[in-house]
């Protein structure tokens, strides 16, 4: 079953920009950090960025100033503003339910620590 759904992934050229979406017809997203996370063929994968359900936002080092995250309530869907883009930034990007301070995320636990997945979406950086 699928909890959760990313769109926005695309092709674009280095140095532009995307924003990812993480919603749910199933859940409500209010009570849940939520984590994006990326993997790259053949790496693994990496957790980019999380909010709890205060508000507080955790980045990973690589992408600190370029991505943003962010939650709308009304819209029960948390956005990934992706600027700045790299070639290295090219993975499948994903979001999960994380407990309200993000701390599996933070301390980058297992995928099956996570209680709900979405399918993912394919970023791809070239020109």
């Amino acid at each position: 079953q699928v909890h959760l759904v990313e769109s926005g992934g695309g092709l674009v050229q280095p140095g532009g920009s995307l924003r990812l979406s993480c919603g749910s017809s199933r859940l409500t997203l209010d009570p849940f950090g939520i984590g994006w996370f990326r993997q790259a063929p053949g790496k693994e994968r990496e957790g980019v960025a999380c909010i709890s359900t205060d508000g507080h936002t955790y980045y990973t080092d690589s992408v600190k100033g370029r991505f943003t995250i962010s939650r709308d309530k009304g819209k029960n869907t948390i956005f990934l503003e992706m600027n700045s883009l790299k070639p290295t930034d090219t993975a499948v990007y994903y979001c999960a339910t994380d407990l309200e301070t993000c701390p599996r995320w933070r301390l980058g636990r297992p995928r099956g620590e996570f209680d709900y997945w979405g399918q993912g979406t394919q970023v791809t950086v070239s020109s």
